[in-house]
């Protein structure tokens, strides 16, 4: 059986994005001067967002001993690209960062079934069983799934408001994730395996 998330590390998942949401909306119509440079609402609030991440990550470290690869890759991401919002004082490099994110996923992924492995098994296989072949057809649609998003944010962050992207990130991405794997999972039902039960 898979090994399931506490609601704490859930919510250690979870809050960061509903934080720096709930910041954006409380300080995007600000402006803030800092040092004699002005910046908006949405750079103080990405600021501020990295080490409620901090507090996210090291909570998850200390509730499982340890930190996904994933986790820590989304970390640095978040810094660095935080620093460079700061630094240049744009907002599009912060936006960049989901396209990154998604896009070096992707790229990953790929690169592993170029080499005839899954790595989204050597990340995930401890918490569900599942034959080789599964996992193979599993891998190249969450590729798929996590190029398309790194397409989209593009697009968004691109060509429509900030508040939309904002509102998209901290929802749209998420649930259209969480959707498209449940199906994939469940499309895939038959390579699981099911432990023996005494």
């Amino acid at each position: 059986m898979a090994e399931k998330n506490s609601p704490l590390e859930n919510a250690l998942e979870l809050g960061p994005s509903l934080i720096f949401f709930v910041l954006y909306l409380m300080m995007k119509d600000n402006t803030y001067t800092v040092m004699g440079t002005e910046y908006s609402g949405f750079i103080a609030a990405t600021v501020a967002f990295i080490p409620v991440l901090f507090a996210s990550m090291g909570g998850l470290w200390f509730l499982k001993g340890r930190l996904s690869p994933l986790h820590i890759f989304t970390l640095i991401m978040v810094v660095f690209f935080g620093a460079l919002t700061v630094w240049f004082n744009s907002e599009a490099f912060f936006q960049f960062k989901t396209t990154l994110v998604y896009g070096f996923i992707a790229s990953i992924l790929t690169f592993g079934l170029l080499r005839g492995r899954s790595y989204l098994q050597l990340v995930m296989g401890r918490l569900l069983p599942m034959q080789p072949e599964g996992w193979m057809i599993l891998t190249r649609r969450v590729a798929l799934g996590f190029a398309a998003l790194a397409v989209i944010n593009e697009i968004v962050w691109r060509t429509m408001s900030r508040d939309a992207w904002v509102y998209i990130e901290t929802f749209g991405f998420p649930i259209a994730l969480a959707v498209y794997l449940t199906i994939n999972f469940t499309a895939l039902a038959e390579y699981i395996i099911e432990e023996d039960e005494d």
